[in-house]
């Protein structure tokens, strides 16, 4: 079986090595012929003979890259998907999977650190309100920290209120009474509840004057021209346009953070979604199993551990406003909190 793996995943390498070792060692068949490659190399020549993929956001996933190809699996080692073409899979008779909650906790971090920056640098009421919406993995992790910290917290998630409506508000509550909203929400164009622009010129023209936004979910789900005009402070963490993002906003006064999509970029986070690309690939292809928890926590222990103290985000921030700073080159090189 063949498969290309983005060469940025960590702990997959060495997890299919040893599994292939082990294989080989008792005369099995089942091996995996993998290719580690660059997130630009995922291109329609080179995947044409793989029957998988484990990719990242950066790997679009669609009928440019996959027509005439034999891939039939696609993991994506995200918690979005946004970048797949599901309706294109679903024609086709791709199965693809992401990882939902596998970097939940790293970016419930990435907001507490975040809400603590706000506090350094906006005046709030003594018990602030955090507007949450989109609670799923991330958002309902959010909500109990920030409870912990002293906030009042106001939750939305329209698809969670049509069974547990007593649990939630509308989204105008949000915007009308949170002094910090922030997004947890995937990015959608369609459906009942599309949140592509959710955060429009409507939205924010209806946020108290002093509220703050952060996007730690999808670039796309605030309206960044909008929010640039408006003048609103703000943290942005997901951008429209990656890599190619708004320089304006980046090193505006208002932008108060400003990280390259990273929010959610920990050591056991990225563990986590390797381990659950893995288990999809073996059960897919119906193949011994492959993940080894002794061997992931080995190579764990010998990863360098980036910047977590605190204001760590003020210092990727000054990072990212440097003269010709390059925000793919900054996230490649990014350690692991």
């Amino acid at each position: 079986m063949k498969v290309a793996v983005d060469r940025h995943i960590p702990f997959v390498r060495a997890q299919i090595e040893a599994y292939n070792t082990a294989r080989s060692a008792v005369g099995a068949d089942n091996l995996i012929d993998a290719e580690y490659i660059e997130p630009e190399e995922f291109t329609s020549e080179r995947v044409r003979d793989k029957d998988a993929l484990i990719i990242r956001t950066r790997t679009r996933i669609d009928s440019r890259l996959l027509d005439g190809s034999r891939v039939c699996f696609v993991a994506t080692a995200t918690i979005g998907y946004d970048h797949i073409d599901t309706d294109y899979c679903r024609r086709q008779g791709i199965f693809w999977t992401a990882c939902p909650g596998c970097n939940s906790q790293a970016v419930c971090d990435y907001i507490k650190e975040a809400l603590s920056l706000i506090r350094k640098r906006v005046v709030l009421p003594q018990k602030p309100v955090l507007g949450i919406v989109g609670v799923g993995h991330v958002g309902g992790k959010v909500a109990s920290m920030a409870a912990a910290n002293g906030f009042e917290v106001l939750l939305n998630d329209p698809v969670r209120a049509e069974k547990e409506p007593n649990l939630f508000v509308l989204l105008d509550t949000i915007v009308e009474n949170s002094d910090i909203i922030t997004f947890h929400t995937p990015l959608t164009n369609d459906g009942k509840y599309p949140t592509y622009h959710l955060c429009n010129a409507a939205f924010l023209s209806r946020c108290k004057s002093q509220a703050v936004l952060l996007n730690a979910a999808r670039g796309g789900v605030i309206d960044e021209q909008a929010l640039l005009a408006s003048g609103r402070r703000c943290i942005i963490d997901c951008w429209e346009g990656e890599p190619d993002i708004n320089r304006r906003l980046l090193s505006g006064s208002q932008t108060l953070g400003a990280t390259c999509h990273i929010a959610g970029y920990s050591i056991e986070g990225k563990k986590n979604a390797s381990r659950m690309c893995l288990e999809e690939l073996a059960r897919f292809f119906r193949l011994p199993k492959i993940w080894n928890e002794t061997i992931a926590e080995t190579e764990k222990a010998g990863m360098p551990q980036g910047d977590s103290a605190e204001g760590w985000i003020e210092r990727l921030t000054e990072q990212m406003r440097t003269p010709q700073s390059d925000f793919e080159k900054i996230r490649k090189a990014y350690k692991l909190r």
